[in-house]
């Protein structure tokens, strides 16, 4: 047998083939995920419930519940993955209803869950019939809507599984949509966050005199552990 560095040296063009150490990623730790008991999305009601003696009140447009960012519901909660608005509009039933059979239909409940991070529809839209002349008053409620922001969280699926997994059905969900959406991961949503103001930057320059507030735990670890 010739050594592999005298085949080298005599044909130093030769392709030998040596075993070499490969670095694989260590998979995912899903340990510490709990799924809960009903994973799928619920039904939502297409008119909200009133009592006996309340008549459906009526409402303006109110144009300015779609406008601007979102600033409440714009986390993640299972710091996982979800639908995430890129501009204002409004949900309807039947909207609501495609992303449940969608979600519903295409994921695996016994590893995965998803949860809606929006209310059930609750802004009533009048239109009057057809044909009808002007005047007359408000028209009758025709149906109900949910106003969305820009920047907020629409649905988020998790469970003990990888974002290629749920890409498919998110990306069709998006698409479908009557606004622009986007299928987004945890990692993503924090990077995109453009304020400059972060916790840590708030309490290491004593913004507001919150270092006479806030707890001696907050000033090292920021927020970061509650």
């Amino acid at each position: 047998m010739f050594s592999t560095r005298f085949l080298r040296q005599w044909c130093p063009r030769m392709v030998i083939q040596t075993a070499g150490m490969k670095n694989y990623k260590p998979p995912i730790d899903f340990s510490g995920i709990e799924l809960p008991e009903k994973p799928k999305l619920t039904f939502m009601d297409k008119v909200p419930t009133y009592p006996s003696n309340l008549k459906p009140p009526k409402m303006a447009k109110r144009i300015t519940l779609m406008r601007g960012p979102e600033l409440i519901h714009n986390e993640f909660i299972h710091k996982q993955y979800g639908i995430v608005a890129l501009c204002g509009g409004r949900l309807n039933s039947g909207h609501i209803e495609m992303i449940r059979m969608t979600i519903n239909r295409k994921m695996d409940a016994n590893r995965m869950f998803a949860v809606w991070r929006i209310d059930p529809p609750w802004q009533p839209l009048t239109r009057k019939g057809q044909g009808k002349r002007m005047g007359g008053g408000k028209g009758a409620i025709d149906h109900y809507v949910t106003p969305i922001k820009a920047g907020r969280v629409i649905v988020e699926v998790g469970g003990k599984c990888e974002f290629a997994e749920v890409f498919s059905f998110l990306n069709e969900v998006a698409h479908i949509l009557p606004f622009n959406a986007k299928k987004i991961k945890e990692k993503e949503l924090a990077a995109s966050n453009v304020n400059p103001y972060t916790a840590e930057y708030v309490i290491k320059n004593n913004m507001g005199g919150c270092h006479d507030w806030i707890s001696p735990y907050d000033k090292k670890w920021f927020f970061k552990y509650v």
